[in-house]
């Protein structure tokens, strides 16, 4: 009994859990598949023994126990069953503890593709990826293809609330998607500018009371209106926003209210507005809605509160760090390389930018100012300095300086020295706080330059370009001076320079163009100004430029597109709209002349040049009736007109009116006045006579006819009109006058 009881070792008293890994190789079945004695009696008669049955007392039946072997299945005799035996037992089935002889386990499953819940997940997330890859699309400025996987999320997301309506009640619905996908939809419809459809789809998400923060979204619905220039609909729905959201959304609602402010503004509500900006500088003062604020008092022109409103810009916080943090305290090595990896990383570049955009303003706002909050711009720009150097803007101070000087250029009021001498001092006091300031330079440049001294003022343009070559004004202003002193080659070289610098600038292209013009370069010029004109293509002067040098080229076509293209932008000048009318009468087309010359009678009514154009226009094209019309109208203005009189004279001749005989009296009378006239300025008879035959020739003096003569024509009823108007002065007889 006792050699199956294993005792511990006496060397291993301390250790508690010794013995436990020592077991009776009895019991060990890990070789019986390799046993042969077993094996042989397990195939013998002795294993596929009988099952015993007992016989129980008082009865003459016997059952069999549960512990038997029989041909069905026997229940255990106890709760628990020995791992990798089998509870069945067939008789003459061979011993498997590992199960091995059942096989493999049977396949899983497979999805039913066929059934309702599967497809609606299938087409759930088809819908998720579509919104998806839209979204993308617009990060990526897929604009157009953003749009289309929208709709067809759209046209998929309502297969799909179909399907579960009929499968399920109207409470399993995903609303989350619903919402996603009306929104993205929306939102793709007006970053296409298709604001109609946005608007729509808006709408059905804020009617719909499902969608809990639906209200939220006629904040977008304000933009939209907005953008529509439609103010009033804007406001309306801002406050509808500002209504539902709740005051916890402290930012969201100072947002709206920014927006609420900037409609009033665009409408001309400034005293709406001023509430608007003054609640949010109270609540959470920001760079932009103090800068709305001052322009709103300036448009008031309430000078008080533009310095208060200055004063609460000024006092904005920046939450900017400065560079201090910047600034290595030793020299530890890793202090050095955290600073240098940390210096322009992408924080660093947001602080900038936004400390640019305060300088911005507060530079802005003092110049708008200055000139109103006090009785002189001097006065007022120096409240302003002093403000600011009160101010963590301390740094600002120097540039409102340098500034209030490049103001005193600007103004160009040069014939008072005391303004020119004091811009002369204050650009001499910023040369002396800092000589290699590159900006200070320029500015002193700047006043020699207005003095007329060219030579000086490209000396300290030099010296700038030397402090700072990528000083860009510099560099434009030293072009000027070359220009000034006809030193072409070198001013086109630092023109030239400068275009590889700033590739889009305006200036610089207009001057490259400039120069190769006064080098007699039309070619080069036309380049050069076609580069600008893809800049600035609605600019009316560059385009009317480039009309002339096509035109003395002698391209007509070029020149009357570009001449074109500059009336429709400014229909206001006089030499392209005279231009445009001749070119019109070159081509025989008198009708289309008539517009630009009616316009130019418009902007120009005491001239009577233009308004005897119109009345030319409409007598050669053949409409007599107007041109007599028309000079009765212009003889109604200008009663002493000459000109205006002969072609009366003329018109009513050749059409048989009465007011024929009117008209030559009142002819002679103005006629006889202008030889009175002239004579009290000239003396003796062949001035008289010399003037006599000019008023015969030409009429009034002071016209000068831009049709010239009539071109000639075929053999028309025009041609015949032409050669009666030459014996328009003679005596008809009467049997010649129509009946």
């Amino acid at each position: 009994m006792m050699q199956n009881v294993h005792l511990a070792p006496e060397a291993d008293e301390d250790d508690l859990y010794s013995g436990f890994n020592d077991y009776n190789p009895t019991f060990d079945t890990e070789d019986l598949e390799n046993d042969v004695a077993f094996q042989q009696a397990a195939r013998t008669s002795h294993g596929r023994r009988p099952s015993v049955t007992a016989k129980i007392p008082g009865t003459s039946a016997s059952r069999p126990l549960a512990t038997g072997f029989g041909d069905g299945v026997a229940r255990p005799m106890t709760a628990v069953h020995a791992a990798g035996y089998t509870k069945a037992a067939m008789r003459g089935s061979s011993f498997d503890p590992l199960g091995q002889a059942r096989g493999p386990a049977p396949p899983l499953e497979m999805k039913n593709s066929d059934s309702s819940e599967e497809k609606i997940r299938q087409l759930e997330k088809k819908v998720n990826e579509l919104v998806e890859e839209s979204c993308i699309a617009n990060s990526c400025g897929d604009l157009k293809l953003a749009l289309e996987k929208a709709k067809e999320a759209g046209r998929k997301e309502r297969v799909l609330v179909r399907q579960r309506e009929q499968i399920a009640t109207p409470e399993n619905i995903n609303l989350d998607l619903t919402y996603s996908v009306l929104f993205n939809l929306a939102s793709q419809y007006a970053a296409n500018e298709m604001y109609a459809e946005a608007l729509n789809t808006y709408q059905v998400i804020v009617k719909n009371k499902m969608f809990s923060n639906g209200g939220r979204l006629k904040v977008n619905m304000g933009n939209i209106y907005l953008k529509q220039r439609n103010y009033s609909k804007a406001i309306k729905f801002y406050r509808m926003a500002l209504d539902q959201i709740p005051s916890v959304h402290k930012e969201m609602r100072i947002k709206i209210m920014q927006n609420i402010g900037v409609a009033f503004i665009k409408t001309g509500q400034y005293i709406d507005a001023i509430s608007s900006f003054e609640h949010i500088m109270s609540m959470s003062p920001n760079l932009k809605a103090g800068f709305n604020l001052i322009l709103c008092y300036f448009a008031v022109g309430n000078s008080e509160q533009m310095k208060k409103a200055f004063q609460k810009l000024i006092a904005v916080p920046l939450e900017v760090d400065y560079d201090d943090k910047y600034i290595s305290p030793n020299d530890d090595p890793h202090t050095n390389l955290l600073i240098e990896a940390i210096k322009n990383d992408s924080l660093r570049q947001i602080e900038r930018e936004r400390k640019s955009m305060a300088e911005e303003y507060i530079m802005t706002a003092a110049k708008l100012i200055a000139p109103v909050i006090e009785t002189s711009f001097a006065v007022g720009y120096d409240w302003c300095v002093e403000v600011v150097k009160a101010s963590h803007y301390v740094e600002l101070a120097n540039d409102l300086e340098i500034n209030k000087a490049t103001t005193y250029l600007r103004q160009q009021e040069f014939n008072q020295e005391n303004e020119l001498a004091q811009a002369t001092n204050y650009a001499d006091l910023a040369v002396n706080s800092d000589r290699y300031n590159p900006a200070a330079l320029t500015n002193k440049g700047n006043t020699v330059f207005a003095n007329g001294d060219y030579e000086k003022a490209a000396e300290f343009y030099k010296e700038a370009l030397r402090n700072d070559s990528s000083c860009t004004e510099a560099l434009y202003n030293l072009g000027l001076a070359y220009k000034k002193l006809n030193r072409i080659d070198e001013a086109l070289d630092c023109f030239l320079k400068l275009h590889a610098i700033l590739r889009n600038s305006a200036q610089v292209l207009h001057q490259i163009a400039s120069i190769y013009e006064v080098m007699e370069d039309p070619n080069q010029a036309i380049e050069w100004l076609l580069q600008l004109i893809s800049v600035v293509p609605t600019d009316p002067h560059v385009l009317s430029k480039i009309g002339k040098l096509y035109d003395n080229e002698g391209d007509k076509s070029q020149a009357f597109h570009y001449y074109y293209e500059s009336y429709r932008y400014f229909p206001s000048n006089i030499e392209v709209i005279e231009w445009l009318g001749a070119y019109y009468i070159d081509t025989q087309f008198c009708e289309k002349a008539i517009e630009y010359f009616e316009r130019a009678a418009l902007i120009l009514p005491t001239q009577v040049k233009w308004q005897l154009m119109v009345a030319s226009c409409y007598r050669r094209s053949g409409n007599y009736q107007k041109a007599l019309e028309k000079y009765k109208v212009i003889h109604r203005k200008f009663p002493e007109n000459v000109e205006c009189l002969r072609f009366l004279v003329r018109l009513c001749t050749d059409m048989g009116l009465k007011e024929v005989q009117e008209y030559m009296t009142k002819l002679k009378k103005v006629e006889k006045l202008k030889e009175i006239r002239e004579q009290r300025i000239k003396s003796g008879r062949d001035g008289s006579a010399r003037s006599r035959r000019e008023g015969n020739a030409g009429g009034d003096a002071s016209y000068i006819d831009p049709l010239g003569p009539q071109a000639e024509r075929p053999k028309t009823a025009a041609r015949k009109r032409t050669e009666e108007d030459d014996f328009a002065d003679e005596e008809l007889g009467e049997d010649l006058l129509p009946e």
